[in-house]
């Protein structure tokens, strides 16, 4: 009895693991005709190979060949298209880069030609950092007469109004003839600080002006061949 017994196991054992081996090898072989049908080519084909994992079962595989083929086809012509149109974009921000670039150095050596060209007008701004050093010199030693000497009474100054003629020939940006604006009405004020004797609103005034052409000289790229900012 017990050998009888022994013997149907084994049996129904054997047909068991056979059928399971069956059902893996089919298995095994339509999730290989899946694969064949839609391969996962880098990451574009996430979205075909999510799709044919959700498909019908194996038993409708010529179906499901042919589905997932348009499926396929159709992810792959999608990315291609994108990939192509994103392609297409970034030669076109390259191409506005590299044109940028050559604006701007034609411009810088436009610039520095100006520059170059500016002996006179150089010397006459190298002479307001000279006068200006030497008022700054006066109101430090709280000398308001020899400040006033430097400065005169008004902006018609010659040294300042050369300043300015050097001024409006290199100046070539807002921002640079915004500092040119700064500076004359922080002189203007200087000066007049300086006239009424007022040690404390000189020394604010002279700050605001020394500040306004040291900035002016580093946007016109003069800080460097100004000597004493």
């Amino acid at each position: 009895m017990a050998s009888t017994f022994l013997s149907t196991a084994n049996t129904f054992l054997h047909s068991t693991l056979s059928s399971s081996s069956t059902s893996s090898s089919s298995s095994s072989s339509s999730s290989s005709s899946t694969a064949l049908v839609c391969p996962d080519v880098k990451r574009k084909f996430t979205l075909c190979k999510a799709i044919m994992c959700d498909s019908e079962p194996s038993s409708s595989l010529g179906v499901l060949t042919k589905r997932g083929f348009s499926v396929c086809f159709i992810t792959s012509l999608f990315f291609s298209l994108g990939s192509a149109k994103a392609a297409i974009l970034e030669a076109d921000d390259d191409e506005e880069l590299l044109e940028k670039v050559k604006k701007d150095r034609k411009k810088r050596l436009e610039r520095q030609g100006v520059i170059d060209s500016s002996k006179k007008e150089k010397g006459y701004l190298q002479d307001a950092v000279y006068q200006l050093s030497k008022v700054g010199e006066a109101i430090d030693n709280k000398d308001l007469s020899a400040a006033s000497s430097v400065l005169g009474r008004s902006t018609d100054t010659d040294w300042v109004q050369k300043a300015n003629i050097a001024f409006t020939k290199l100046s070539s940006s807002p921002d640079e003839k915004t500092q040119v604006e700064v500076f004359n009405s922080s002189l203007a004020s200087l000066i007049s600080s300086v006239t009424s004797k007022d040690i404390e609103s000189s020394k604010t005034a002279f700050v605001s002006s020394a500040t306004a052409l040291e900035k002016w000289s580093f946007l016109s790229g003069l800080v460097e061949q100004l000597k004493g900012l």
